[in-house]
């Protein structure tokens, strides 16, 4: 993973279920990106290879972004639970999206990875990774 962009957040978490925890990254992390330039197209697309949990447009390169929460940095946190497994379905998902909404094609196409960690006083630290892996 390339370039790293970090910002603390305080947020509410406490008593969150894990669905509640990780809308609440990708929230944070759509507002995060909207406050840097990004155009957010779509969140959450499902299908049957995978997910993509945000859709963005930087210019003219359209942005797949994969959201991680850790509550702790054990074991590497947030960015390093974007495993191979991950990242090819990821990419499976984007081949899906890709096909679905012919307007996109015409874009560049980048991946991203945005970490949320916790932090010990409750606040979250932010990670931005551009170009965090490709397609092959």
């Amino acid at each position: 993973m390339d370039e790293a962009k970090s910002a603390r957040v305080r947020t509410a978490g406490i008593g969150q279920s894990r669905r509640q925890s990780g809308c609440g990254a990708e929230r944070l992390a759509g507002q995060y990106l909207k406050t840097r330039g990004l155009e957010l197209l779509a969140r959450n697309l499902r299908c049957r290879g995978g997910e993509l949990d945000l859709v963005c447009r930087d210019g003219e390169v359209l942005v797949m972004v994969e959201v991680r929460q850790r509550g702790r940095r054990d074991f590497g946190g947030a960015l390093a639970s974007v495993t191979l497994r991950k990242q090819r379905r990821i990419i499976c998902a984007a081949r899906f999206m890709l096909d679905t909404v012919p307007g996109w094609r015409s874009l560049r196409l980048r991946f991203d990875v945005i970490g949320v960690q916790g932090l010990p006083d409750g606040a979250h630290e932010v990670v931005w990774v551009k170009d965090a892996f490709r397609a092959t």
